[in-house]
């Protein structure tokens, strides 16, 4: 396949890496800004900034359920349509597209009803109290109401990403981010909305990059292109994007299930302050782990397509490349992260002490095995673009709901430090997830490459 002068099967392997992963990993960085801005400006509001914040993650959980319904066909439609293109099979990965933007659409009109209903109950249900409810259902009931956008912006993203358009999907996500980051001001404190501002702002934004993906989708320079034939529900194509899909999905809803864990943990040991510490620990999180992702995306074409073609020793390149960059960027920004972590802190607030003190010490615990996650992100990656479903969906599991799930729980029970507790849940999840992870990825990789496709 050949695109804007890259040819996935014959150029350098490692050119081709740094090619798609640099705007990959630069369109996550701005995504990563993306996501934070709003905890960023809601957390300055003067007087009721720290309070606002918490509300902000009490609605996280509800945020990453709608992510990982675009992920479970975004990240199973793309690499699927990319390993038809492999074969030489257009009209496949067009009816793949196809069934994706017409799942993408159902499945978002489904959440904004089910949010909208029941989204106030659930709120208290995943840890409001009567001083957060005002800011979490302010900023959820408007979010929810702009769903589709975030839906269709974030799943189709990826089919455009998959060809080798690296820089129209990094594209997607800028003019998207740089919406929000001037909007965001404007709407809360131009014009006193508040967290209301933030997430009108959010979705504002997100349209925006909505119209561009399904613009680029619709045109004359992409081979997967959008096309009213190719709409339909086909089990054919539909059950393999979801077979493949099911673990990024895993991966997105468990991190809903884990901030639900964290933030009852939390306040039942420490209170709203240590609710507002969790969003602010895991929003640093995202440096180190939105990055990975978007070298993971940069690889995914080379892996899929040569793996397709049955060029194997190009995928074991790719894969090598992936993992020593993965690991070794990882390794880096913990090292900062671990070093100052008060600078990362006052990033979303400055004006409560009482914050800034605990997600200071709380971060050093929370962060402590993420260097490790390089590798078990490269290996994860590599099993999805492999179309590895079941594997990639055990370990997709294996980290978040048998290791650190239980660990939330069950470790305030054994130690006599809560709170510190319930933190470090994420460091042992971490280090015991990315050692079994990658043992076991060098043991199936060999097999996986010797199999029939």
């Amino acid at each position: 396949m050949k695109k804007q002068g890259t040819d996935l099967g014959t150029d350098s392997v490692g050119k081709l890496l740094l090619k798609l992963a640099l705007p990959a990993i630069l369109a996550q960085l701005v995504n990563m800004l993306y996501n934070i801005v709003d905890r960023i400006y809601i957390g300055h509001i003067r007087d009721t900034g720290a309070i606002a914040l918490t509300g902000i993650g009490l609605c996280l959980p509800m945020i990453l359920l709608v992510m990982a319904f675009s992920a479970l066909m975004g990240m199973g439609g793309a690499p699927k349509a990319a390993i038809y293109m492999g074969k030489g099979d257009l009209e496949s990965a067009r009816k793949t597209l196809g069934c994706c933007v017409v799942m993408l659409t159902g499945m978002a009109l489904i959440l904004t009803i089910v949010f909208l209903a029941f989204g106030k109950d659930m709120l208290y249900l995943f840890g409001a109290s009567d001083n957060t409810i005002p800011y979490a259902w302010s900023y959820l009931r408007i979010y929810m109401c702009g769903s589709i956008f975030v839906m269709i912006s974030l799943g189709l993203n990826s089919f455009i990403t998959t060809q080798g358009f690296s820089l129209i999907g990094m594209g997607t996500i800028l003019i998207g981010a740089a919406a929000n980051i001037i909007l965001d001001p404007i709407f809360i404190f131009g014009f006193h909305l508040g967290v209301s501002g933030a997430a009108l702002a959010t979705i504002l934004s997100q349209g925006i990059s909505a119209v561009w993906v399904l613009r680029f989708l619709r045109g004359e320079k992409t081979q997967l292109r959008i096309e009213k034939k190719y709409l339909q529900m086909n089990r054919e194509y539909v059950l393999p994007v979801l077979a493949l899909g099911i673990s990024p999905f895993v991966m997105q809803s468990t991190e809903s299930l884990i901030n639900i864990s964290y933030n009852t943990s939390l306040y039942k040991y420490g209170g709203d302050i240590a609710v507002s510490a969790i969003t602010i620990l895991s929003s640093v999180m995202q440096m180190i782990f939105l990055p990975l992702s978007g070298l993971g995306q940069g690889a995914q074409p080379i892996i899929s397509y040569n793996y397709g073609a049955g060029n194997n020793d190009r995928v074991k390149k790719a894969f090598r490349l992936l993992f020593g960059t993965s690991l070794g960027f990882a390794a880096a920004i913990w090292a900062v992260i671990m070093l100052f972590p008060g600078i990362f802190v006052r990033i979303f607030n400055s004006s409560s002490l009482e914050l800034y003190d605990m997600a200071v010490w709380a971060m050093r615990i929370f962060m402590a095995g993420a260097f490790a996650m390089g590798g078990q992100m490269a290996c994860q990656q590599t099993f999805l673009a492999l179309g590895q479903a079941k594997a990639s969906l055990f370990f997709a599991c294996f980290r978040k709901l048998i290791l650190m799930i239980p660990l939330i729980f069950l470790l305030p029970l054994c130690l006599a430090d809560k709170l510190m507790a319930v933190f470090l849940a994420e460091a042992v999840s971490d280090l015991l997830a990315a050692a079994v992870t990658v043992t076991a990825f060098l043991v199936l990789f060999p097999r996986i490459l010797k199999k029939e496709r």
